[in-house]
């Protein structure tokens, strides 16, 4: 059996995948990958789905072991320099790796989360549909806590075929502020506090992690104080509590909380603002349900779209082996059914 032998690693570092859904009625938040855009291209880029389980690297990197056999590994999201027994390997490209081989990961010169993903993921056993690590709750994983020295990740049966990949154009976030929904608490904010929330900059403390980011700004100002009867929260929530100083709810958070809620990141955000420092300025923006479920759909088709932008790498080294191991054919068109059809 191929495994991962993990010999070094920062203290966040979990193993996640697309999350476990359904279950936040009884208090359990979905857990997940940070930036699930990142994930899905770590995952296409060794023949994976999307929301296969990958390991998650938070700002620092690790040194790991590929034991047993042989493995396709990719690094995605924040930008970590990855080498394989001293040689680099370039940003976002799978590499075919040897038993034996170390890999070693380095801290993230930006961003925070770096998710690294293996051909046919991990063979640990679900719990609650998921394999993703909940911190608050210790459940997923292999104990329910982070990698450590010493941990070994069992990974799935998998055929190493092919040429490795890369991603050609790699899809950027829309630059500008962060988009949010006003609401669902909007009407228990003085009018000057929705504004100060809409034209203010904001920094990401260092109180940030997997639960949510506490940011430090110019306080909003409530209507008529800050309890609430406790009722659902969601990835993004823009809590403000007594303070006046939002803190932006993630992956880990409660289910509920008795704080009114301001606004909500949308999704298609989402990563670009997980994936800020502490220290870094950001600024928001409204728009509507409506622009924002045309956001989430046009994020849904760019996702969609990441496996058309794959190709195998190094396409300027045209050798005979590199040839052969190609479909260069595609589709023939036989010209007299007027039409195409699968080359033979």
């Amino acid at each position: 059996m191929t495994r991962l032998a993990v010999k070094s690693c920062g203290m966040l570092t979990t193993l996640q995948d697309g999350g476990r859904s359904g279950y936040q009625r009884y208090g359990l938040s979905n857990a997940g990958a940070m930036d699930r855009t990142a994930l899905a291209i770590a995952n296409l880029l060794v023949g994976n789905k999307p929301d296969a389980a990958a390991i998650e690297l938070a700002v620092f990197g690790g040194e790991l072991v590929v034991e047993g056999g042989e493995a396709r590994v990719a690094l995605a999201g924040a930008d970590c320099p990855l080498d394989i027994d001293g040689a680099p390997v370039p940003a976002l490209t799978s590499r075919r790796v040897a038993a034996g081989s170390t890999l070693r990961i380095g801290a993230a010169r930006a961003g925070v989360f770096a998710y690294l993903a293996v051909a046919g993921s991990f063979d640990v056993a679900p719990m609650l549909g998921s394999v993703s690590v909940h911190l608050r709750t210790g459940i997923g994983g292999l104990d329910g806590t982070p990698l450590k020295a010493g941990d070994v990740l069992p990974l799935r049966s998998h055929r190493i075929e092919g040429p490795d990949l890369e991603l050609a154009a790699n899809p950027e976030p829309a630059p500008g502020p962060i988009r949010v929904v006003l609401g669902p608490q909007d009407d228990l904010f003085a009018q000057v506090g929705i504004e100060t929330l809409l034209s203010s900059e904001y920094q990401i403390t260092a109180e940030a992690d997997r639960m949510g980011y506490r940011l430090s700004g110019p306080k909003i100002a409530h209507a008529d104080g800050f309890n609430i009867v406790s009722d659902g929260i969601v990835t993004g929530s823009v809590q403000v509590p007594g303070t006046g100083v939002p803190i932006v709810l993630l992956t880990d958070r409660q289910t509920t909380g008795g704080y009114p809620k301001i606004a909500t990141i949308v999704r298609a955000d989402l990563g670009r603002f997980v994936q800020l420092r502490p220290g870094s300025k950001v600024r928001f923006a409204a728009v509507t349900l409506q622009e924002a479920v045309a956001l989430a759909r046009s994020d849904a088709r760019r996702t969609a779209s990441l496996m058309t932008a794959i190709r195998p790498a190094n396409l300027d080294r045209l050798d005979s082996a590199r040839l052969l191991g190609l479909n260069l054919a595609g589709e023939a068109v036989d010209a007299s059914a007027g039409g195409p059809s699968k080359a033979s």
